[in-house]
């Protein structure tokens, strides 16, 4: 185990360390919890909680089945409190999410915040020395993912993404059935995301005592409050996400380029956008069409069924929350693949029951993210994997904005000979929130 150069472990993670190497050749990613591990109920991981509305609370509610919450952040105290008195008397409160990162009894982190947020609070959170589970979309950019790349790589902390579709039963059997060849050769991946939200125009107010308006925005433009810019609607303006493309686009595009095995190299995007000032901006209507370097076509559109279609020239699986079907999956007579002939993950799941749906999903892939900070591995939603699917993502949404075919190199990461295109692949900061 090589901690070389990695922040110096606090006493309760230098023991979870030692104990878990002390096992030798036992998987840790088995049933054995780190509590297990440790076999001392004292001497659990730390786990501060930062962004606490609904899915920061359900992740942080996930990681107590691993660690002790010692602490909790939000720039909304009306969201705050209520989630600090659910874990008791213990955790200590926080507005600045830097504060705290400077509690030593912090181990590990889980990040719930809106999308523009994601990767400064990782960078900053693995230079202080923890690990963490960052919510998806991963990054708000693609530069931005870059410096993520480097920066975690650097720091020799475990980094796990909550792309948890890749923990969920259902979707990990499509892409190993794609990957063995059990559709032939995969000719035609067909995504349906879903609508983006139409709305406006939205009345100023005055922003409410118990929230941080200006901490909230970080290194997004500073406006007039809108209480439709926060929150959950944050999603549906560009300057905080990318609409469906982002929100669902980070789950199914992620899902989709894991069995496609390859990297796009064309896009060519349509899209409607509203024209309403001081309403959301995302798309209407949107339509975008991948060619990935091994010949396979990607579609994305909005309306349909909900889910991924795989297409090869021997058969079709479809994939999404609630089911996994076609003449492949039939022909498995509803017994599941092998264990033995699972190919697609190094250090995973595997040991773990089968789950499937959010909730149940989230409990393997919480628990892949502490099996490896046991084992100092890489967990099955990566930085470097959701980096590249976050970019597919980012490059439907830049190739509509700009409404014409778009190249892409995906080993420089750029659009060769396009520096109109390659503006977009950042975005100005705010002094004082830069990423670096």
């Amino acid at each position: 185990m090589n901690l070389k150069n990695s922040a110096r472990p606090t006493p309760s993670r230098r023991k979870f360390i030692t104990a878990a190497s002390l096992l030798g050749g036992v998987s840790v990613h088995s049933s054995l919890s780190p509590r297990a591990v440790l076999g001392n109920v004292n001497e659990r991981l730390g786990v501060g909680s930062i962004g606490l509305r609904y899915q920061g609370s359900v992740i942080a509610n996930k990681a107590a089945a691993y660690g002790d919450i010692v602490a909790v952040c939000d720039v909304d105290k009306n969201v705050c409190d209520p989630v600090k008195s659910a874990f008791g008397s213990t955790p200590r409160d926080y507005e600045d999410y830097r504060d705290l990162l400077k509690n030593p009894n912090v181990d590990v982190v889980t990040i719930g915040t809106p999308d523009h947020w994601h990767t400064k609070m990782v960078i900053d959170a693995v230079r202080a020395g923890k690990d963490v589970y960052c919510e998806k979309p991963l990054t708000l950019t693609i530069d931005e993912g870059k410096i993520l790349r480097d920066v975690v790589a650097e720091s020799r902390r475990v980094v796990q993404v909550g792309s948890w579709q890749r923990s969920d039963h259902r979707f990990r059997q499509a892409v190993e059935m794609v990957r063995q060849g059990r559709i032939g050769k995969l000719q035609l991946v067909e995504v349906v995301l879903g609508k983006n939200k139409l709305g406006g125009p939205f009345e100023h107010r005055k922003v409410p005592l118990n929230f941080n308006w200006n901490l909230w925005q970080g290194q997004t433009p500073d406006v007039p409050y809108l209480a439709e810019r926060s929150h959950y609607t944050f999603r549906w303006w560009y300057e905080y996400s990318g609409g469906q493309m982002t929100d669902w686009g980070a789950h199914h595009l992620d899902i989709a380029q894991w069995a496609i095995n390859d990297f796009p190299v064309k896009i060519d995007g349509k899209a409607k956008y509203p024209t309403l000032d001081n309403g959301f901006n995302v798309a209407i209507d949107y339509a975008v069409d991948y060619t990935f370097g091994n010949g396979v076509v990607m579609t994305v559109r909005d309306s349909g069924r909900n889910g991924i279609m795989f297409t090869g020239d021997r058969g079709r699986i479809f994939v999404n929350r609630g089911t996994i079907n076609g003449k492949p999956v039939e022909e498995l007579n509803n017994t599941p693949l092998p264990r033995e002939d699972w190919k697609i993950y190094d250090f995973d799941n595997l040991d773990r029951p089968e789950r499937a749906g959010k909730l149940e999903a989230i409990k393997n892939h919480m628990g892949n993210f502490f099996d490896c900070i046991a084992e100092r591995k890489t967990p099955v939603s990566d930085i470097e994997s959701q980096h590249r699917s976050v970019s597919t993502c980012h490059l439907g949404n830049i190739a509509m904005r700009l409404d014409r075919p778009l190249r892409w190199n995906p080993k420089l990461e750029q659009f060769p000979d396009d520096p109109e295109a390659n503006k977009y692949l950042s975005r100005e900061q705010r002094d004082g929130f830069e990423t670096a």
